[in-house]
């Protein structure tokens, strides 16, 4: 009866925690880019795209914060052709179901500012501050492209940090058959409620989020993603790679 009770006061403090946690106002929002090929290498999926994409804009704080404010594609009609090319949906490309979870789950927390308002606002917010910061060129610049060879962690922040003056978040995916190598395949890059840019920082509430995000991935026996680790290559996956070279995630 004892450690009944106590499992009882456990949940209820767990689930105080959440309905504050979902209670507090965001301070940063998290333009979070994913690698196509990475994606469809866990999700055995084709594409065809050969830059970084967007997979989603969302506050650092905050899940699903209206449930009765559902998505309508209408509102953003004039925005579906860019949306179309740099936010695409890699699993189901005619469909609009992932900016409908995108929206619900997260666009409506960051709609508690003015800014984001409206799925309007908040979208188009988001495509003008992926073209502004432009993650393929600067990868570029610094020669970092998908390649066979491996990288090092520190050059890919490097190269983030000496254009924007900020750390971002970088996200890999390690095979359990082949640990020596990880797959890069989510970067994070960061801004305040002023968007300016800022530090994706580590933090509890953030790790949080992240792990809200790969659970899909973790119920399908998908590893997710997870930060990069500092001192294990990594492997940047080029779209097209020689015979042998590039196959999907074996776990």
């Amino acid at each position: 009866m004892k450690t009944l009770t106590i499992f009882m006061c456990l949940g209820f403090a767990l689930a105080s925690s959440v309905h504050m946690y979902n209670r507090r106002d965001w301070t940063k929002l998290i333009l979070t880019h994913h690698w196509p090929k990475t994606f469809c290498m866990i999700d055995q999926c084709t594409t065809n795209f050969s830059y970084w994409t967007l997979h989603g804009f969302w506050p650092n704080v905050g899940n699903a914060c209206n449930s009765s404010w559902h998505f309508n594609a209408s509102l953003i009609e004039d925005l579906l052709p860019e949306m179309k090319t740099y936010w695409p949906d890699l699993l189901k490309p005619a469909s609009t179901q992932f900016w409908k979870h995108e929206w619900e789950k997260h666009g409506t927390c960051a709609a508690k500012d003015e800014d984001l308002d409206s799925q309007h606002k908040y979208f188009s917010k988001a495509l003008e501050l992926y073209h502004k910061l432009d993650l393929d060129g600067v990868l570029k610049k610094s020669q970092i492209v998908p390649s066979e060879k491996y990288y090092k962690l520190a050059d890919l922040e490097e190269s983030i940090v000496s254009a924007f003056g900020v750390t971002p978040k970088i996200q890999c995916v390690l095979e359990a058959k082949r640990a020596e190598v990880q797959t890069v395949g989510q970067i994070e890059i960061c801004v305040d409620k002023q968007f300016q840019l800022t530090d994706c920082e580590k933090t509890t509430d953030e790790l949080q989020i992240t792990v809200n995000e790969i659970l899909p991935y973790l119920l399908h026996n998908h590893p997710g993603y997870t930060v990069c680790h500092p001192s294990i290559p990594v492997y940047y996956p080029p779209v097209t790679s020689a015979p042998g070279g590039q196959r999907p995630f074996q776990f």
